[in-house]
């Protein structure tokens, strides 16, 4: 096989894994996965979501997981490691909420 056929066969490759990893992050959470969340000791913290990586709860004109509109965005929350949320910085100064914010 040619370098360049190489190189074109692993772009494609990514190229799928992506979508299907977007696909899978779009779903909203099952009862299931929170319950995992909160058994693995884990708590929503809000701001602290990039955009459209958020785990659900992303206020007016969105759906559920994965729908965050903007970076950082103050109501809608990612599950992190218990008792961390308040200690993680966001540009601009800010820090991770247990409560949603005003974006």
């Amino acid at each position: 096989m040619s370098s360049k056929t190489t190189v074109t066969s692993a772009l494609l490759a990514s190229a799928v894994a992506s979508l299907l990893a977007s696909v899978a992050h779009a779903a909203p959470l099952t009862q299931a996965e929170a319950s995992a969340a909160v058994a693995a000791h884990k708590e929503k913290c809000y701001g602290v979501a990039l955009k459209g990586q958020n785990d659900c709860a992303a206020g007016p004109g969105t759906t559920c997981q994965g729908t965050s509109q903007v970076d950082f965005q103050g109501n809608s929350w990612k599950f992190v490691q218990g008792g961390t949320c308040t200690g993680i910085q966001v540009p601009g100064g800010g820090h991770g909420s247990l409560m949603p914010m005003k974006s």
